[in-house]
């Protein structure tokens, strides 16, 4: 079971905060091997969603994604930083973090649609959540992205 936290970014404790940061350079920056600012400041404005989990007594972050408002980084809201930790990964996790995303996402800002940029190879898993693909592949720090739309 995934317990589920989503809080605007003054209410994320402190070590919290540092575990989401942690686990985006982890996937992004090391298993990625991607250079690029992760620190964007969009994370200031953005709500974020954290799947927690306890393993062996302690817990950890297995899954979390970030909600930005409409008009802030597009006209419509978005999901972004979507991760899932390796040792999530095959569980289910990623699903049911994107299931939570839009769900609290709508909720918090009703009756606007959904744009994201996903890596490429993504596509499919996006679709199935009801995204379509609105661009040509992109390179975005050296992975190949589309925009998609919802």
């Amino acid at each position: 079971m995934i317990d589920w936290q989503f809080l605007d970014f003054e209410s994320i404790p402190r070590a919290d905060l540092y575990e989401v940061l942690r686990q985006r350079q982890q996937v992004f920056v090391l298993e990625q091997k991607c250079l690029y600012p992760d620190i964007d400041g969009y994370d200031l404005a953005a709500h974020h969603l954290m799947g927690w989990r306890t393993v062996d007594g302690q817990r950890r972050l297995i899954a979390y994604l970030r909600v930005i408002a409409p008009g802030v980084k597009y006209t419509e809201m978005s999901l972004g930083r979507v991760l899932s930790t390796a040792a999530a990964r095959g569980t289910g996790a990623g699903r049911q973090l994107i299931a939570e995303g839009i769900r609290r996402a709508e909720a918090l800002h009703p009756g606007h649609g959904f744009r994201i940029g996903a890596q490429q190879y993504l596509e499919q898993f996006y679709a199935g959540f009801g995204f379509r693909t609105v661009t040509a592949p992109y390179d975005e720090d050296g992975i190949m992205h589309v925009d998609m739309v919802r």
